[in-house]
């Protein structure tokens, strides 16, 4: 089956062609707009979407070497996300299915991030501990199988990718927070300063990163780079700080579940510490990292997920609707 997967659920624009559960494009717009505020602009993400969604599909087509008549699915991002960038690409996909005839699904964003860990291991062994990290949600799920998903636990408050992008903008490095902090932090001594962990002591599944956030801007307020301390320091320091409350929850998850299995999902899965330092927490269980393109947002994750939606005989009908608060139900 050839199923076309489209993703605006926040600031990318992304494409991409599926057949038979092999990826043949995967078009990814970053929206750069973004970075002379801080953070993403809602209306303006909506805007940007309208703006090129039909050429970023034009691509993704020619990319894959597939005609639009070729289309036989399209699977389509409803939620969670922003309402309006939502709203532009559910609305795109489903002119796109009524004119061609063809079956339209929608997907939780959540779930696609996920499964997306299938494309990097197709015989992945079920049941799987899932460390879902990105600047919307912070969540450890146990995914005993396809749509079979048990939340172990989530962030009371912030999400990880969010302490990354407001601390960068404290820090003053810019936006996304990410990468911008994780570039920043490679000379600095991710010890020198002693951030704290919320929650990290507790016996509970839940992550905090609001008071974390509250500390580096208490501490930036007088803080002056001198030879003791440098601006990398700063950054390694908090960088570290998130990276052992993640790894924290994920150890207890562990152990509390048994799975020998682990993944990482979302645009935080991204990050190069958290990697290594999973490889050396966990030596004895299999670790999947997803493709970096396939960990912040991205339409393959959509269509490759759609795809197996369909084969299991599900689809939408035309009706349905966006969901911004979209919650990836727990069994």
């Amino acid at each position: 089956m050839i199923v076309l997967g489209i993703e605006t659920s926040c600031d990318e624009t992304a494409v991409s062609v599926c057949r038979d559960g092999v990826i043949l494009s995967n078009v990814i717009s970053s929206q750069i707009i973004h970075a002379d505020f801080g953070g993403v602009v809602p209306e303006l993400a909506s805007r940007e979407h309208e703006k090129i969604l039909n050429n970023i599909t034009i691509k993704a087509l020619s990319d894959a070497s597939i005609r639009l008549s070729q289309i036989q699915g399209i699977a389509v991002t409803n939620g969670p996300g922003l309402a309006g960038a939502l709203l532009t690409g559910v609305s795109f996909a489903k002119g796109l299915a009524l004119g061609l005839g063809i079956e339209i699904i929608s997907i939780n964003h959540l779930e696609a991030h996920i499964i997306a860990n299938l494309l990097e291991e197709p015989n992945i062994q079920f049941p799987f501990i899932c460390l879902l990290v990105s600047g919307g949600h912070t969540q450890l799920w146990l995914v005993n199988k396809l749509d079979n998903y048990i939340l172990l636990g989530e962030t009371r408050d912030d999400a990880a990718g969010e302490a990354f992008d407001k601390g960068a903008r404290v820090i003053g490095l810019g936006y996304p927070g990410g990468p911008a902090i994780e570039k920043c932090a490679i000379n600095g001594d991710p010890e020198l300063i002693n951030f704290p962990r919320p929650l990290a002591q507790s016996n509970k599944i839940e992550f905090s990163f609001s008071g974390l956030k509250t500390s580096l801007l208490y501490f930036m307020d007088s803080f002056k780079e001198s030879k003791k301390a440098s601006i990398s320091d700063v950054a390694a320091s908090y960088q570290n700080a998130i990276i052992e409350c993640l790894i924290s929850k994920l150890n207890l998850a562990v152990k509390q579940t048994g799975a020998q299995t682990i993944t990482i999902a979302g645009g935080v899965a991204k990050n190069s510490v958290l990697r290594n330092q999973l490889k050396i927490i966990f030596p004895e269980n299999n670790i999947i990292f997803p493709d970096l393109n396939y960990c912040t947002d991205n339409a393959a994750m959509i269509s490759f997920l759609g795809e197996i939606k369909f084969n299991l005989g599900s689809q939408s009908c035309l009706d349905f609707g966006i969901i911004p608060n979209f919650q990836l139900e727990s069994n």
